[in-house]
């Protein structure tokens, strides 16, 4: 069999195994492994190099697509002169990934615009680009497709939707008023992935404001209902807060709380944490770990 007989098979074969690629790569492989007098190990080495390269870029890709990221922004981008309350060296830390393996969440707190949305992205950005899979939605976001979803009859398709992705980054907690179901399919969410997935949440709550925020909600809730609260009678019902509480209280062991502004008084350490009020064994566990 000829030399270009074998060369034209060889093709054919990358071909019906998908390496595209390699296939695209071969003359010049070819090329070069003849004028470098290369072994055979080494042209192999260099060629499927390729098709590595290929396969981990559509990857990345594909996960990008899914991951819905608001913006591009990486860690580069930051200016943490901008914020020097932001510990730099826990932020630094958690771009390692490390709070992945162990299912570990990561709580940004701080008034809007002070960088928790952007921080948040970044770590997601670093997430896709170690090849997990991530995503990315508001809290108003979850719920209304939570409350659809129930409402569609597709609640379980749905929790196995935000229960698979290895980080999960749930944006913009307790900016808007949520209505006692939704409240309750975030809560939902959030209890599933306990020890199974990450979630990154970020929140213009403190953590002491958790059971006020679920008792405005519950008011709320009276006002449009009435005393009986219609079916989910609202009195004594504090689902939002059980949310705040539960995530920061039980799944946390990083908190990034720098960027939170309680009072004028930026929160460092358990005392500080404590002073805000509610939970306070929950919350000094968590600040405690942030030193």
């Amino acid at each position: 069999m000829s030399t270009d007989s074998l060369y034209q098979e060889l093709r054919g074969n990358l071909a019906v195994l998908r390496l595209c690629a390699m296939a695209e790569a071969l003359p010049e492989a070819l090329e070069r492994a003849s004028k470098e007098k290369r072994s055979h190990c080494a042209f192999l080495k260099s060629l499927t190099d390729v098709e590595v390269e290929a396969v981990t870029e559509r990857r990345r890709q594909s996960l990008e697509r899914f991951a819905k990221l608001p913006a591009p922004w990486r860690i580069s981008d930051f200016t943490f002169d901008a914020q020097p309350a932001v510990d730099r060296q826990m932020v630094e830390e958690l771009m390692t990934l490390s709070f992945l393996e162990d299912a570990t969440n990561v709580l940004f707190i701080g008034p809007p615009g002070v960088g928790k949305t952007m921080l948040a992205v970044c770590l997601a950005r670093a997430s896709i680009d170690a090849g997990y899979r991530t995503y990315y939605t508001t809290a108003a976001d979850l719920a209304a497709r939570c409350h659809r979803a129930a409402l569609e009859g597709r609640w379980a398709t749905m929790m196995r939707f935000f229960a698979n992705p290895r980080l999960l980054v749930i944006d913009e907690l307790g900016y808007l008023p949520m209505a006692q179901e939704a409240a309750a399919a975030l809560f939902q969410v959030i209890s599933q992935r306990y020890l199974k997935g990450s979630i990154c949440l970020t929140t213009n709550l403190s953590v002491g404001k958790a059971h006020t925020f679920g008792r405005t909600c519950a008011r709320r809730r009276l006002k449009d209902t009435g005393p009986s609260g219609g079916p989910g009678q609202a009195p004594g019902v504090d689902v939002v807060g059980k949310v705040v509480n539960e995530a920061f209280g039980f799944h946390a062991e990083r908190l990034t709380d720098h960027l939170g502004v309680e009072g004028g008084h930026e929160v460092h350490d358990a005392s500080g944490a404590q002073a805000l009020g509610g939970y306070p064994s929950r919350v000094e566990h968590v600040a405690e770990v942030c030193r």
